[in-house]
């Protein structure tokens, strides 16, 4: 039994066994026709609706090209499905460049964007290799609001040592002894802020506190449709208080020289803005993955 068929078993024994099957397959295929499919490069995707609309656009940028495809989505966390990329059950798979170097290199001391990925590229293990990165992000950043951003001329996070008024960070609990909180800020950028917390994960209530200025600076990933959907501003964090984590596509072997070109192709017009707007077409319209991807393909022209 190969690896992806053995984990789609158990997984499918599970979900029986609590009753929940009906939720929990890992694509929209019998789980247990996972088997490799000759040639084909079998694309995977984390249990979230941001990779799995990126590896539907690896995979439709692929069949474009005539090149066969498998799709093994919605496979879970990091601890899950990295040993089957790196047993090769898996040939290409949408990372994030910060959190995967630190899966292999757990004392890295990169933190920039140009840093983290040239040390990936060294941890990479054999029979893996990672293509372009692209420009588009997905990490915990400081927000704040338009009006604020405004006023006082606050674009990156060492602009906030110039504001002229009292300044509250909200994020859960955890993040104020955290090397990017108060401290953090104090010691990287001179800038002194309160803290409240904040328990919802830069959601909707951390919004609210924003707006009803409660508290003036949040952390935010960079990708939340939150971002879009309240035009909060992202703020510039040149010294690298939150890890770089851009998307980055894992390869193995079976990803010949003419499919890692296509996948570079995408990655060079995966923008920040253009996958922030690919997630809020997620939650807010309900979209599925594949219209979403091939609508986006056809914008691109690479449909």
């Amino acid at each position: 039994m190969t690896p992806l068929r053995r984990r789609a078993t158990a997984a499918l024994a599970l979900a029986t066994t609590l009753g929940l099957a009906a939720g929990c397959g890992s694509s929209d295929s019998d789980p247990l026709a996972a088997e490799r499919d000759g040639d084909a490069i079998v694309i995977g995707s984390q249990d979230y609706y941001s990779s799995e609309i990126i590896a539907e656009i690896y995979a439709q940028a692929l069949e474009a090209e005539d090149v066969e495809v498998q799709r093994d989505f919605r496979i879970g966390q990091r601890e899950v499905y990295l040993p089957e990329i790196e047993d090769g059950s898996i040939d290409l798979f949408p990372e994030y460049s910060g959190p995967l170097l630190q899966y292999w290199e757990p004392d890295t001391t990169a933190r920039l964007t140009d840093d983290v990925y040239a040390a990936l590229e060294e941890a990479v293990p054999e029979g893996l290799r990672v293509l372009d990165q692209a420009d588009a992000t997905d990490q915990d950043s400081y927000v704040v609001t338009r009006e604020f951003s405004e006023q006082y001329g606050v674009t990156s996070a060492a602009d906030l040592a110039d504001v002229p008024v009292e300044l509250t960070l909200g994020a859960n609990s955890e993040a104020e002894s955290r090397p990017n909180g108060p401290q953090g800020l104090q010691e990287a950028y001179g800038v002194e802020v309160g803290f409240t917390p904040i328990e919802d994960g830069g959601g909707q209530l951390t919004v609210d506190a924003l707006e009803a200025g409660d508290i003036q600076l949040a952390i935010v990933y960079t990708a939340s449709p939150v971002v879009a959907q309240n035009d909060l501003v992202v703020l510039e964090d040149p010294e690298g208080l939150f890890l770089a984590s851009h998307v980055v596509p894992v390869a193995s072997d079976n990803v010949d020289d003419e499919a890692a070109a296509i996948i570079d192709e995408v990655s060079s017009r995966l923008t920040p803005e253009g996958l922030l707007e690919l997630n809020v077409r997620s939650v807010e319209d309900q979209s599925p993955a594949a219209d979403i991807a091939a609508d986006w393909l056809e914008e691109q022209g690479l449909a």
